[in-house]
């Protein structure tokens, strides 16, 4: 089991793992954890951009794209938050709560990040990247030998490239469900015609499962 860095300001700590439908449930009013999202975003694109590119001297700036990008997708970041329990930390409304929110990729990966973004602010940038090598950074070769380093989206791009097609297009067909449990169904486009879709419970899964479809009807 992964000890977590124990917080100087507990406030940030619970700050990170407030959800903001957890709000609209409560009296007292406290931040939620969606302004540290956006900072730990950047933190972490910084942090593995910057490993990848000292650790990995070799890649051309394709491949570390494509590494960092299976890295900090939402699939990677939801199953790191998995693993450091991080679901059972979330405070959710009761709408969240009974639609499964603390097991939604999605809301593990926001969390994951907001996460790393209260670190920072509570221990500064050396802390957050030891933390990120102790439990991301370190399975990197591993990701390397399986060869599973570039995702769908990325490995679309090559493809239309390789054929002197223009660049995929992601669209958004359809939204449907309430805000905390929406569905999106996501269409890519290849010079305007569609050669994929694929739904997921955000846009980037949707966009990656669409990604897979085009990739086998170019193939055929």
């Amino acid at each position: 089991m992964i000890n977590l860095p124990k917080f100087r300001n507990i406030k940030l700590f619970e700050q990170a793992f407030t959800h903001r439908s957890y709000l609209n449930e409560i009296k007292e009013k406290i931040p939620s954890n969606e302004r540290l999202e956006f900072l730990g975003d950047s933190i972490l694109s910084f942090v593995v951009s910057t490993h990848l590119f000292k650790t990995y001297p070799d890649f051309d700036e394709g491949t570390l794209t494509n590494v960092r990008a299976l890295l900090v997708n939402t699939k990677n970041l939801s199953k790191v938050a998995s693993q450091l329990n991080f679901g059972k930390l979330l405070k959710l409304s009761k709408g969240e709560e009974e639609s499964k929110g603390r097991s939604n990729p999605s809301l593990l990966a926001d969390v994951f990040e907001a996460y790393i973004g209260a670190l920072y602010l509570d221990q500064g940038f050396e802390e957050v990247s030891n933390f990120l090598k102790r439990i991301m950074l370190s399975k990197i070769q591993d990701l390397l030998q399986k060869k599973t380093f570039k995702d769908p989206k990325s490995l679309l791009q090559e493809e239309v490239q390789a054929k002197k097609q223009s660049s995929p297009v992601y669209k958004v067909i359809e939204e449907v469900g309430p805000a905390h449990e929406k569905i999106f169904k996501v269409g890519v486009f290849v010079d305007n015609k569609m050669q994929g879709i694929g739904t997921g419970k955000s846009k980037q899964e949707a966009s990656e499962s669409a990604a897979k479809q085009a990739l086998e009807t170019i193939a055929k």
